[in-house]
């Protein structure tokens, strides 16, 4: 009797960006809260279904090191406001597709924020596997 395969998943990491004030100053107090509503009952569907794993906004305070050991820090906002991360969500779906479908549903595109879609994985760009989260 053979066991019933369990489906594959992968991680995924979806990146808000466009996120600032600015995309929503034309909405009233009551819209801006009515959009509060539905980006977290989007989010805490993904979370009772066991898809989502950990989502959190980011500040625009930013600071960038660089250079050998460090030595140059500079302070940010960096990018243009459209192109800044405004924060992210970690998935644990079937594939992109899965990924990219949950995405297409978050309630702030109507507003023009973009979301990146982006797999996770285990090892760095030099082929080294990380000491990371498991993904």
């Amino acid at each position: 009797m053979s066991t019933p395969s369990v489906p594959a998943s992968a991680s995924y990491m979806l990146i808000f960006r466009n996120t600032g004030a600015e995309n929503y100053r034309h909405l009233s107090a009551a819209q801006q809260q009515e959009l509060v509503g539905r980006w977290n009952a989007w989010f805490e569907g993904l979370l009772s279904q066991g898809k989502a794993k950990i989502g959190q906004p980011l500040e625009d305070e930013t600071r960038l090191v660089s250079g050998p050991g460090g030595a140059r820090i500079v302070d940010g906002p960096f990018p243009e406001t459209k192109e800044a991360v405004g924060g992210f969500v970690t998935l644990q779906v079937a594939d992109l597709a899965e990924a990219t479908a949950i995405a297409q549903r978050h309630p702030g595109l109507e507003y023009g924020m973009q979301i990146e879609v982006r797999q996770m994985t285990p090892h760095c760009h030099l082929g080294v596997t990380t000491n990371a989260v498991p993904v």
